[in-house]
């Protein structure tokens, strides 16, 4: 009788058989020793999960800590989300969807947020310290006092946004649409 039977439940069966021995059964046949069933996921041995680098568990952190400095957030979608505060330096929100975000006293130094929807978002007092804006959209959003500084708006939608306060220094704004824009003082 061959039996495949693994960890636990081989000393069960070892005592099963055993029993019989013991007890006089003479025919291997008795007692029957079912062969066990597959081992459930829950009896298998626990090892930890290798860690879920994955875009929603990386907004899930941003969003539960606003902190998120380096992180690849490239195309994902913060439509109308609260980052007040958040710390995104060095970010890669490449594409990303933060159309109506609040993004107030938020930390973007050198992030890279080409090519992304910043239309009607809050960056007031805001650092975009050497970020990267090239081909965003940023139609009517509000950058009243926000640190702009080295930043790339090049061929950037900036129709009606709001400058007042801001500080452009060194601000590469060729090809971009300034059409409406208020406060901007070159």
């Amino acid at each position: 009788m061959v039996l495949k039977i693994t960890g636990r439940r081989l000393a069960s069966a070892m005592a099963i058989m055993s029993t019989g021995i013991i007890l006089g059964c003479t025919r291997p046949e008795q007692p029957q020793v079912s062969t066990p069933s597959p081992v459930s996921t829950e009896q298998q041995a626990q090892v930890p999960p290798a860690q879920n680098t994955t875009a929603s568990s990386v907004v899930n952190q941003l969003l539960t800590t606003r902190q998120c400095p380096g992180c690849d957030l490239q195309g994902v979608d913060l439509e109308k989300a609260d980052l007040s505060g958040a710390n995104l330096s060095n970010a890669n929100l490449a594409g990303a969807d933060l159309e109506e975000a609040n993004l107030s006293n938020a930390n973007l130094t050198g992030a890279n947020l080409s090519n992304a929807d910043l239309n009607k978002a809050n960056l007031s007092t805001a650092n975009l310290t050497g970020a990267n804006l090239t081909s965003t959209d940023v139609e009517a959003a509000n950058l009243t006092g926000t640190n702009l500084t080295n930043a790339n708006f090049t061929s950037a939608d900036l129709e009606n946004a709001i400058f007042t306060n801001a500080d452009v220094t060194g601000a590469n704004f060729t090809g971009a649409d300034l059409e409406g824009v208020r406060g901007l003082n070159r």
